[in-house]
């Protein structure tokens, strides 16, 4: 039978495309998966990949095996999660993924509440606008503004996430809405929700400024760099905001709770499910639809 190792380091090749990549997604360094992936073609006598001048390739036969070695995968990680949830202590590591604004704005403020009220459970908290698998144990628990697809998820829709437009009150424009220029996210987020609300909004008017966080719109947006789309729970909290009315539809994104199936029944995950809920509720009940 193949080393697990070794195939585990295949995966990660067959899922980058590169040595240099498998390692970073692995934390090793590039000579050990190199070492991995040679030693698994050894034990089988076959080429998995064909390795190129910046890349590698999978070969036929290595296509096949990444197939059922991604099976056995989700075998052993549904084994791990088995056990993990057969261990009811209030104790261990629980991992969270969430969008930044969230972690930065809701979550981080109150992780010492809750290490007061577990101090044996570690929370490790990912601050991540790209969705984690739950599947392959990228995370424990994730909140998310799409609807997760996994059909392996529970999910739980703990509420909106309204937006509006929002500009420092010293802003030069701020009475005079045709002269408004727009902070908008760059390329890489030319597709997400808020980013073609806001466009919509701006129409033939100008863009300011191109910034990839919404933490940074947000300190744009106080620097009077221009009109920004934020949350509301952010934006009418700023004393140095004032909100915009616009022509134009109202928006909000959704905010969904996620956990593996195997997992929502393990009492470290419960407990940190239940913190992530009422601190979403909490803060932003009020904004509820």
């Amino acid at each position: 039978m193949p080393d697990w190792e070794n195939l585990r380091h295949f995966l990660a090749v067959a899922r980058t495309g590169t040595l240099s990549g498998a390692a970073r997604a692995l934390s090793v360094d590039h000579a050990t998966v190199s070492r991995r992936l040679a030693a698994l073609e050894t034990e089988l006598r076959v080429s998995l990949v064909e390795r190129l001048p910046r890349s590698c390739r999978l070969t036929p036969l290595g296509v096949q095996l990444y197939e059922q070695a991604k099976a056995m995968e989700t075998s052993a990680f549904a084994v791990e999660r088995l056990a993990r949830a057969s261990q009811e202590p209030l104790a261990g590591k629980v991992t969270l993924s969430a969008p930044p604004v969230l972690v930065t704005h809701l979550l981080a403020g109150r992780l010492a509440d809750f290490r007061a009220s577990y101090p044996a459970i570690q929370l490790s908290v990912s601050a991540q606008a790209q969705q984690v698998s739950l599947s392959r144990r990228e995370a424990d628990i994730a909140l998310r503004l799409v609807r997760p697809q996994e059909s392996s998820s529970v999910v739980r829709k703990l509420g909106q996430m309204p937006f509006a437009l929002y500009a420092s009150l010293d802003y030069a424009a701020l009475q005079k809405p045709e002269d408004w220029t727009f902070i908008a996210y760059d390329a890489q987020f030319a597709d997400m929700p808020q980013q073609q609300w806001l466009l919509d909004i701006a129409g033939n008017r100008a863009i300011s400024c191109e910034l990839s966080d919404i933490n940074n719109h947000l300190v744009a947006a106080r620097a009077a760099a221009g009109v920004a789309g934020l949350p509301c729970f952010l934006g009418d909290e700023d004393p140095s905001l004032v909100r915009l009315a616009h022509d134009g539809p109202l928006f909000s994104r959704d905010i969904w709770l996620v956990v593996h199936r195997d997992l929502r029944r393990s009492t470290p995950v419960r407990a940190v499910m239940d913190f992530v809920a009422d601190t979403v509720i909490d803060k932003l009940g009020s904004y509820f639809l």
